[in-house]
């Protein structure tokens, strides 16, 4: 017996006729090959190897033929064994790939398999391009045996025989810088510059290192500390003298020197005389403050920035004794006529603000921010002669100095009455550059007059320029977003605007559309007022005398003295190209450090903004008594 079948009949395999199995597929359409490898499975089941006739269930399930339609079907699909895709479907889809491929991932192959290159920084602003030139100014105005990497070449080694004649220097006072377009070397101002040279380094030195001239001013800074080092005995703790001074001339003198000679420094044979003082606190006060700022910039130098300091102590003992304190300039017929010192208490104030930041002795400090340094200063008392910064009157800066301490540090009890009036003082003047304000007169051309109209007036406005744009950034880098004129609240962005359009000027953006600074712009001064870039360098030494042939000449200087800039225009904006008037376009040191110091804080070239906030305070102990650690956890 067998189970019912579900679809009828019996599960008995019925034999059929072969004839009939012909006649069922004669009125085929064509015939399909049977499928070999289920008949030879069948047959060995079977048993047998020869051909057997199959079931008819067998047949239809095995044997049956295809029809056109599954014919076409299989013409028209893929089996990829888990789905079955049609023909025209994966056609489509595979040059799809293929396009793709070439629009998409060949070109991102190629881009990887380029070498890399690094994409060049962004263009420098006219701020870092001025910049660049005003650095070489200093360049020019080296003295001494120059070194190889010096850069301008149209100067040599001179004044080797610079105060051959003391018994107390080794080797003479060789080296420093030329003051400007006279071969005289002034030691007032030149400290003036080496001061503010490394007071921007102190608080841009992250945009000096951008602009890759970190190192450059370094070695600027050290040629004229090195310098000062040899004007007094720097090795000792007491002195009784400075050299102040090598060359120049009295007036009215009719002697050869640098006054009555056009000569290039690298000729000079005349005799340079060496100025001695025996009282000069301002001199003393500002190379104290020179020596005590530049130790800073070279702290990273440990034995140099020692040497540096003790120098610094020793010239300040001297300024602060009491037999000393006098103007080094007064009775000296060499010095007043050109750097007369009106006082000494604002370098007493500037000398013991930098020697505090440099040793952190609190001693500095308290006379920083003494009573009676402040009274004698004048320096609570708002005077339009005093409230810019310039190589005679520091107390803006100082001031300024002081008031970064109690910005950053706080550092209260017992200097904070004093700090809080410099403070409010510094406010005030920065208040009185407000053009609104009405403080100061501007000419036409938007340029304010700090010194009543007088000669040489772009040095003042570079160095206000200065202490307005680091006000801002002293503000900004503690989270002031201003302060108040009286009943006025101005922004720090006011005191930017200020210092961009007096640097701007200076630069080009005045009613003559020109440059004052020497090689910066297509229109600036051609005939400067300078011995070394009037007379060309063609083997031909000129005397004395012979060298005034190119001072009178109408031809431009026959060696572009690249970033100096020049005394500047008149109160209505007039300027003289000539070169015998010295007012309008001789160059100095006093005037071109400002302008350094103006650009490198309006910089932004690398996207390198704000000041260094700690660098200044590297010598400052903390101001306050750490808390004790915690005791040790209690333990039964």
């Amino acid at each position: 017996m067998h189970s019912s079948n579900m679809w009828g009949g019996t599960y008995e395999v019925q034999r059929i006729d072969q004839k009939i199995e012909e006649d069922q597929f004669k009125n085929s359409r064509e015939m399909e090959d049977w499928d070999r490898a289920s008949l030879l499975y069948q047959e060995q089941i079977n048993g047998n190897n020869n051909s057997h006739e199959l079931d008819q269930v067998q047949q239809s399930w095995l044997l049956a033929p295809q029809d056109q339609s599954r014919k076409n079907r299989k013409n028209k699909y893929v089996d990829l064994g888990c789905i079955i895709v049609s023909k025209k479907v994966l056609k489509w889809a595979f040059w799809s790939f293929i396009v793709a491929f070439i629009v998409i991932a060949m070109p991102v192959i190629i881009a990887k398999s380029l070498p890399k290159h690094k994409s060049g920084p962004p263009p420098a602003d006219n701020y870092t391009i001025a910049l660049h030139k005003a650095l070489l100014f200093f360049n020019a105005q080296k003295s001494g045996k120059l070194p190889k990497h010096n850069g301008i070449k149209w100067r040599g080694n001179s004044g080797l025989k610079d105060g051959s004649k003391l018994t107390d220097v080794k080797g003479g006072l060789v080296g420093g810088y030329y003051d400007s377009g006279e071969n005289t070397k002034y030691h007032f101002p030149m400290a003036f510059a080496m001061t503010m040279l490394s007071w921007s380094v102190i608080e841009y030195p992250h945009k000096y290192e951008a602009i890759n001239e970190y190192d450059h001013v370094r070695d600027l800074i050290k040629w004229g500390t090195d310098y000062l080092l040899k004007t007094f005995n720097s090795s000792a703790d007491q002195i009784d003298k400075i050299y102040s001074q090598v060359g120049g001339a009295q007036n009215g003198s009719k002697v050869p020197s640098d006054v009555t000679c056009w000569q290039r420094p690298e000729d000079m044979t005349y005799d340079r005389p060496v100025q001695t003082c025996y009282a000069g606190a301002d001199l003393g006060g500002e190379m104290a403050a020179a020596l005590a700022a530049a130790s800073i910039v070279f702290r990273d130098n440990n034995a140099y920035s020692k040497k540096l300091i003790k120098g610094a102590k020793t010239v300040f003992r001297f300024a602060r004794d009491g037999g000393k304190r006098a103007p080094y300039s007064r009775d000296n017929q060499w010095a007043a006529p050109y750097y007369n010192s009106t006082g000494y208490y604002d370098e007493y104030m500037w000398g013991a603000t930098w020697l505090y930041y440099a040793t952190g002795n609190n001693s500095y400090a308290s006379l920083a921010t003494n009573a009676g340094i402040a009274k004698n200063a004048k320096a609570l008392m708002m005077n339009t002669n005093t409230s810019y910064l310039s190589w005679d009157n520091k107390l803006p800066a100082a001031m300024l100095l002081l008031t970064r301490f109690r910005m950053f540090l706080n550092p209260g009890f017992p200097y904070e009455q004093t700090l809080m009036q410099y403070h409010n003082v510094t406010q005030l003047n920065m208040c009185s550059y407000i053009k609104q304000f009405q403080v100061y007169n501007r000419t036409r051309g938007g340029l304010i007059v700090l010194n009543k109209g007088g000669p040489k007036p772009l040095q003042y406005v570079a160095n206000t320029a200065f202490l307005a744009n680091l006000f801002a950034d002293y503000m900004d880098s503690t989270g002031v977003p201003g302060w108040y004129c009286g009943p006025y609240f101005l922004r720090h962005s006011d005191l930017r605007n200020f210092a961009q359009t007096q640097v701007e000027y200076m630069l080009g953006k005045n009613p003559l559309h020109m440059s004052y600074v020497v090689g910066f712009g297509n229109k600036y001064p051609k005939h400067v007022h300078h011995r070394a870039a009037s007379i060309p360098k063609n083997g031909e030494k000129y005397t004395c005398k012979g060298g005034f042939k190119w001072r009178d000449s109408k031809k431009p200087n026959p060696n572009t003295i690249d970033g100096a800039m020049v005394g500047g225009p008149d109160r209505f904006d007039k300027f003289k190209d000539n070169r015998q008037l010295d007012r309008y376009t001789e160059p100095t040191l006093a005037g071109n450090v400002g302008l350094v110091a103006a650009l490198i804080s309006l910089t932004t070239t690398g996207g390198v903004t704000g000041v260094d906030r700690n660098l200044i305070f590297s010598g400052v102990p903390p101001l306050y008594t750490p808390s004790p650690p915690p005791p040790a956890p209690w333990r039964p």
